[in-house]
């Protein structure tokens, strides 16, 4: 039992990855850079998307939100004028808790690739599922509040290894917590050893510089950016 539930999963990614390789495909021919944005559920996601949108200098940005129902998120994205794709996962019973390369492969012909340089993709709300499923993506972030606590890396090892940039929001809240910085770091390190961090609040702007510059960079496919 044991051994045919594996192989069914594993079936089920490697036809997921001959997916993502189609969509990357598409993106790479429309010379898009795409960034899959990941982390539990309020960690600031969408926050952080409307502050880095609204001084990307001259890259032109497009975003595909994914939801489990509603367009709320989307809704806010779309009133700073960039073009915004609603992909929602629940099929009647539930939704899906993560973008798989089917999902985001459907919703292709509603984004506009000729008009964009960057697909920020806001993927569903969740520390498990997302990281297991590639969408075709260029670069994965992980979105890391600090009123998650300090052992989310040790708990969810996976999100953090399938990232090469991790941002720690909500640090103006620091004072109100017993969050330890070092400790959360100290965590990263032991299961992602050197990955890229910042410490940003998307309510105060700090940080928000650097956050820019980061998507800048994926952008402008600068050899910084693994």
């Amino acid at each position: 039992m044991h051994r045919t539930h594996v192989k069914v999963l594993e079936g089920v990614l490697d036809a997921n990855d001959t997916i993502a390789g189609a969509n990357r495909a598409d993106f790479d021919a429309h010379g898009v850079v795409v960034v899959n944005l990941m982390s539990a559920p309020g960690a600031g996601k969408t926050t952080l998307l409307e502050r880095a949108v609204r001084e990307l200098d001259d890259v032109r940005v497009g975003v595909l939100e994914g939801d489990v129902q509603g367009s709320l998120d989307a809704e806010r994205i779309a009133s700073l004028h960039v073009p915004v794709t609603q992909l929602n996962t629940d099929p009647g019973f539930g939704g899906e808790c993560h973008l798989d390369a089917n999902m985001v492969r459907s919703a292709l012909p509603s984004i506009p690739l000729d008009e964009i340089d960057l697909l920020l993709i806001e993927n569903v709300g969740n520390l498990v599922c997302p990281a297991e499923f590639r969408v075709g993506e260029d670069h994965r972030v992980m979105v890391s509040s600090v009123t998650e606590g300090e052992d989310k890396p040790l708990k969810y090892p996976l999100m953090f290894r399938a990232c090469e940039l991790v941002v720690i929001n909500k640090i103006d809240l620091l004072p109100h917590l017993e969050f330890d910085v070092d400790r959360f770091l100290y965590h990263l390190d032991a299961v992602h050893p050197g990955v890229e961090r910042l410490l940003v609040s998307a309510r105060t702007g700090e940080g928000i510089g650097e956050w820019r510059e980061w998507l800048v960079r994926a952008a402008t496919r600068e050899p910084s950016i693994a």
